[in-house]
């Protein structure tokens, strides 16, 4: 697991979308999956800049590397989302008084279920708490919402994203307190 580098943003970008088209497509129409990808589900390139966004790759050989876990955490007010997304606030957060942001995470279908989005949110979880913050906030997906509860997070509402194409998304606003400090 590694910090995501301007140079990832497209091997991120496919490796969200075959993520969306499989794993979510039992949650999802395809109706659904399609206007929510570039816009819900996509690449946030203010996580990168901001250096909380994490990969993990998977190396096969010397010259393979591919792209099979991806999220990361935010001090900025928006909850998911592109960076083609409708609303959108890159307004920093107080760490004193609001939640970290828990963001785009996605997994590769052949890498799903191996704890990888777990070991993922465990080091966004820790290094925002690192940044002073006691709280966590996430849209999760309906795919998303079992591992998020399994970790501790519980619902807050249900939000409907409305998408380009005129259909809608359901998304879960989860969050939970961070641990305390030992």
């Amino acid at each position: 697991m590694r910090l995501a580098t301007e140079a990832d943003i497209t091997a991120i970008g496919r490796l969200i979308e075959h993520s969306v088209r499989v794993l979510q497509a039992g949650d999802y129409s395809p109706v659904q999956l399609e206007g929510a990808l570039g816009t819900v589900f996509g690449v946030d390139t203010q996580l990168i800049a901001d250096r909380t966004y994490y990969v993990i790759e998977n190396q096969s050989g010397i010259s393979l590397k591919e792209l099979v876990a991806c999220g990361g955490w935010s001090k900025r007010r928006t909850l998911f989302g592109s960076d083609h997304a409708r609303e959108r606030s890159d307004s920093l957060l107080d760490p004193s008084v609001e939640p970290a942001k828990i963001r785009a995470f996605f997994v590769h279908p052949n890498w799903a279920r191996k704890g990888l989005g777990t070991r993922v949110l465990a080091a966004s979880e820790e290094a925002a708490q690192g940044a002073g913050f006691s709280q966590f906030e996430l849209g999760a997906t309906l795919t998303g919402e079992r591992m998020y509860s399994r970790r501790g997070y519980r619902e807050l509402e249900r939000v409907i994203a409305p998408l380009p194409n005129g259909a809608t998304l359901p998304i879960i606003r989860m969050g939970k307190a961070a641990r305390p400090a030992e």
